[in-house]
């Protein structure tokens, strides 16, 4: 099976190298390996690596050709307005587009762009954007479908006729094919992160926020489907000093490591320690002795428990790993429920036996959510 490991973390914790020397290690346990990042330092070192080959991801490229393509493709709407045509030498990235760029780059590679592989190390943006931009794909998708329903589409053939019929305006055919293809492609990416093998790994700094972090990046990954396969805590200064000030930042870190292993919870945590610059050979990055990724199963979705035997109910159960109870909730949308965890959101559907139901209660216990549903009369069928 492939592995796709997804690293992430705290912002200026070193996640670049964290990435870069898990996939030499991978590399040099015989595996062939795709190192993707959008930081120029990523492939340092690494460039003639048997086995290794580092992509270097450019979103300024990949933003200017999606530009000039979508006014290629209005080319005669653009001319009826009068507008005048951007160039390639004008267009500037937006923010947020080195992060599109690289969820672009993991899906031509699982599409079977360039050379082969079987493990992928991916350098992603610092949590919680990370989070935000694996969800990115389901929730376009789900505005796609909400914006323009399947039915709609099925009936586009009829146009003109509804468009009599209503009295308004009905889509053009273009926005229907763009839709069409946007959904294909949205599709393919969040397959991409929910494939079996892919993983996340979080790089945190020794301080006194990283369990927090970590439980929020957590859970927030459990949420959009996405495990978490281990953690590492970065840039460690030495136990022992002759300095006091060196020393006594030492033991507090020591003592958020520690914190970190509790809160990771059986996770896998390793600990490199703090260099004067990072590592810029293959050598250097040898030299932290980061193992290669293991192979993690799929993170465990929503499943449906029938109490109606003992207590009338239906019992939704969804695993939230590092979840709080106090920055969790719960709010139901026609058929869907929508769960907040700390700055994560996602809006799961319903099974079609709870969307008959009504909501009874709701508790987080032990790293899981479980949602009470009491069968609707009005809906539920008889002897059901």
């Amino acid at each position: 099976m492939r592995r796709t490991v997804l690293v992430t973390g705290a912002g200026g914790a070193g996640r670049t190298t964290v990435a870069a020397a898990t996939a030499l290690a991978a590399a040099d346990q015989g595996h062939r390996t795709l190192l993707l990042s959008a930081d120029p330092a990523a492939d340092a070192g690494t460039a003639h690596v048997p086995g290794l080959r580092c992509a270097r991801v450019d979103s300024g490229a990949r933003f200017r050709s999606a530009v000039l393509a979508l006014q290629e493709r209005c080319g005669a709407a653009l001319d009826l307005l009068g507008a005048r045509p951007l160039d390639d030498d004008e267009l500037v990235e937006p923010p947020g587009a080195r992060a599109v760029a690289v969820l672009h780059a993991l899906h031509d590679a699982h599409a079977g762009a360039g050379e082969p592989w079987d493990v992928l190390v991916a350098d992603l943006p610092p949590v919680p954007d990370a989070v935000h931009l694996l969800a990115l794909p389901e929730q376009l998708s789900r505005s796609l479908r909400r914006l323009l329903p399947p039915e709609r589409q099925a009936a586009r053939a009829l146009r003109p006729l509804l468009a009599q019929l209503a009295g308004v305006p009905m889509p053009a055919e273009w926005l229907y094919d763009a839709a069409g293809r946007a959904e294909t492609a949205l599709a393919a990416a969040e397959r991409v992160l929910r494939a079996p093998g892919t993983s996340a790994h979080l790089v945190l700094a020794a301080e006194p926020g990283a369990p927090r972090l970590l439980g929020e990046t957590r859970a927030g990954l459990a949420l959009h489907g996405v495990p978490l396969g281990g953690v590492t805590v970065n840039r460690l200064l030495p136990a022992r000093s002759p300095d006091p000030y060196v020393r006594r930042l030492g033991a507090a870190q020591r003592a958020a490591a520690d914190a970190v292993r509790v809160a990771a919870g059986g996770l896998p945590v390793r600990e490199l320690p703090w260099l004067p610059e990072p590592p810029r050979t293959a050598d250097g990055l040898r030299a932290l002795e980061v193992c290669e990724p293991p192979l993690t199963g799929p993170a465990p979705g929503a499943v449906i428990e029938d109490r109606r035997a003992e207590d009338g109910m239906l019992a939704w159960r969804l695993p939230l790993p590092g979840a709080v109870k106090e920055h969790t909730a719960l709010v139901r949308r026609g058929d869907e429920v929508v769960v907040t965890v700390g700055p994560h959101r996602r809006a799961l559907p319903l099974d079609g036996a709870l969307a008959r139901c009504a909501v009874a209660g709701a508790r987080l216990a032990d790293g899981e959510l479980t949602v009470r549903f009491r069968p609707d009369p009005a809906l539920w069928p008889a002897g059901g």
